[in-house]
């Protein structure tokens, strides 16, 4: 009975490692701080790891069974990864637990964000809440690209929500590739 349990955590262990890796190499895609302008910095990349999870725990929370159940462990497993990042890039023991409380807050609100403005469609709430977020500009206008990554975070939430729970069960998740968004001179300059 306990052998088995601990197979069975084991194996969801190895799940959870497994859709965390496809978050995390999801959210490295060179597009995303090439043609999208993602700043490639720590803060960017935390931003990318947030959208990425986000989007894949939004959908897993909309499926029956073991769904949000997965959601919560992928939520557990970023956050146990920020955890050693933090201690990586030197942020101190005493401190690292008010790091991770920040980014707690940031990730759970932008996700919140991120939901309401792929639920309002037609409007560019999405687009905000990225520039906002990504581009750390507060009107949508002056950030020439979060329209066009809210175009494809859009594509990426209907893929995953086109995304049966077998698929993630089975430790897989596929992203859309990129189409590189038409650059004006605008964004050049």
């Amino acid at each position: 009975m306990i052998l088995a349990q601990w197979r069975a955590r084991r194996a969801n262990r190895t799940l959870i490692d497994q859709l965390h890796g496809k978050i995390v190499a999801a959210s490295r895609r060179p597009p995303l701080y090439l043609d999208f302008g993602v700043p490639d910095t720590f803060d960017g990349r935390f931003e990318m790891v947030t959208l990425y999870a986000g989007l894949v725990m939004r959908r897993l929370t909309k499926l029956s069974g073991i769904g949000p159940e997965l959601a919560q462990e992928i939520a557990d497993s970023v956050f146990r990864h920020f955890d050693v990042a933090l201690r990586e890039i030197g942020v101190g023991d005493v401190t690292v637990p008010k790091r991770l409380k920040r980014m707690a807050e940031a990730f759970y609100g932008r996700n919140k964000a991120y939901g309401e403005g792929l639920e309002a469609l037609g409007s560019d709430r999405l687009a905000s809440a990225l520039a906002r977020n990504v581009y750390g500009i507060t009107d949508v206008a002056e950030a020439p690209m979060a329209p066009r990554l809210a175009q494809f975070v859009r594509a990426t939430a209907e893929a995953l929500d086109r995304t049966p729970l077998e698929t993630f069960a089975g430790g897989d998740v596929a992203f859309p590739e990129f189409h590189a968004p038409a650059r004006s001179e605008a964004d050049h300059g």
